[in-house]
């Protein structure tokens, strides 16, 4: 499957709704991978911006009631148009508007995919969890013992919504509802920099647009992707160097990134 291949061919353009925290990384990230990024969040912008791009990625990141009308207008114009709809629950779980904005999207928007930490697919599935800020809390973690129930309880969260569902964190997991790829690239490092999340949410959007014939492989092969680039970047960083560099590695892995070196090196099993 060329998955790389596609993505810079067909060239997609993808609506990042995002948070302000990791805008410029988001947009850079997409550009490595081949597609091109475009920002809009204003309500009376987002409907035709939506209407140019291939793909729709919602981040709540940075919720406040402007942009969450604005990503409700978005997300059903996307919807009419057939096109790519991501969302990346950023939170959910931490507070009261980040759940209930992120339970109403899910409701009134038709997404291709639903990605985030174990956490916020927890805190969305209806199951208690303990969200620490907008990351994982470490009692949610996925590890080898709790992986079995963890892939039931994402099929089923998949039926339910009718969407991909993508958890990422030490183990990644992207199921259908049917097949779920168990994914084990990235570095530990990757936690120390800000916005990893975020700018695999806009990738995966990208690699979807331009292989809409084999959407789960293009989810499951995006976060491949970024987990390979987080591991191809450590390597590259000089004793010296920090969260700052290795945070450009990541991108420059991305930009070189080819499908013979992605399936060399992506880590992954099907159950």
């Amino acid at each position: 499957m060329n998955v790389i291949k596609n993505v810079r061919q067909a060239k997609p353009l993808v609506h990042c709704m995002t948070n302000y925290v990791t805008v410029n990384d988001v947009a850079n990230v997409v550009l490595a991978s081949g597609a091109s990024p475009i920002m809009s969040d204003d309500r009376k912008d987002v409907e035709d911006i939506t209407s140019l791009c291939n793909g729709l990625c919602i981040n709540i990141g940075t919720l406040n009631a402007r942009t969450v009308k604005s990503m409700f207008i978005a997300g059903k114009k996307a919807n009419a148009l057939n096109h790519v709809v991501l969302l990346d629950p950023v939170g959910a779980g931490a507070s009261k508007l980040r759940t209930e904005t992120a339970v109403k999207l899910i409701k009134k928007i038709n997404f291709d995919v639903i990605r985030g930490n174990i956490s916020e697919i927890k805190a969305l599935a209806g199951l208690s969890s303990s969200t620490k800020g907008v990351d994982a809390d470490v009692a949610d973690e996925v590890s080898e013992k709790t992986l079995p129930s963890v892939i039931d309880y994402i099929k089923k969260f998949s039926k339910d919504t009718g969407s991909i569902i993508a958890v990422t964190g030490r183990i990644d997991l992207v199921t259908d509802g049917n097949k779920c790829y168990v994914i084990k690239n990235g570095e530990a490092a990757m936690k120390d920099i800000t916005g990893t999340g975020c700018q695999l949410s806009a990738l995966m959007t990208g690699f979807i647009a331009a292989n809409r014939e084999n959407k789960l492989e293009a989810a499951a092969m995006a976060v491949c992707t970024m987990g390979l680039a987080g591991e191809i970047g450590k390597a590259h960083l000089a004793e010296y160097e920090g969260n700052a560099t290795y945070a450009k590695r990541i991108i420059d892995a991305v930009y070189n990134m080819t499908d013979e070196i992605l399936e060399e090196g992506a880590k992954y099993e099907i159950r």
